[in-house]
């Protein structure tokens, strides 16, 4: 299911992120569990602000240029992916938001999205920004939105995987590093040898 607009029911009363590491040394996995004390999530730049700035920000994969999203996948260091299995993944995510420049509709500058089970956890994925537009503040405001839209649905268990080289990103928007020594495993099946 695409998110195709803002979810109006309310955030939860409290939120807190949590991260863990897993055995694979190269990701880390960030979970989320509510905190006692009370407060919504605030963004730090509003979509006014972005607009004013020439951005649009999408909240539907209508009208996305899969071919632009991958050459923003390569351009990051991700692997190249079959548009197919990217529009499969696509029907089969839960939450998602990127960004366009208003002279270049349709071609994705930043991008993330989130799948889950609808009701008590969700996991963000391919957070991406353009190399060139890196270094403005269109990570944060994609990762922001997307915890705001998960927690306005009531979903509080949020996690994601991160290289350990942009850490520093993720932790001034509450996340941290294993907390109470949590630990995560990735199932992972190597190729057999010929």
């Amino acid at each position: 299911m695409l998110l195709r607009g803002i979810i109006s029911s309310p955030p939860p009363t409290s939120v807190g992120l949590r991260l863990a590491t897993p055995t694979h040394p190269r990701n880390v996995i960030v979970s989320s569990q509510p905190p006692s004390s009370a407060g919504g999530y605030q963004l730090s730049v509003s979509d006014e602000v972005l607009e004013s700035r020439g951005f649009v920000l999408r909240r539907s994969a209508e009208g996305l240029d899969l071919d632009s999203l991958n050459g923003v996948f390569v351009a990051v260091g991700f692997p190249r992916r079959d548009p197919e299995k990217i529009r499969v993944a696509l029907e089969h995510t839960e939450s998602l938001l990127w960004v366009e420049q208003r002279k270049t509709p349709r071609q994705p500058v930043a991008f993330a999205r989130a799948t889950g089970d609808g009701v008590f956890n969700a996991i963000i994925w391919d957070v991406v920004v353009d190399p060139s537009f890196q270094g403005i503040g269109l990570g944060k405001a994609i990762v922001e939105r997307l915890i705001q839209e998960l927690l306005r649905k009531g979903i509080s268990n949020i996690a994601l995987y991160s290289e350990p080289r942009v850490l520093g990103f993720y932790r001034p928007l509450g996340f941290v590093a294993d907390p109470d020594g949590i630990r995560a495993m990735v199932y992972s099946r190597k190729p057999k040898k010929k």
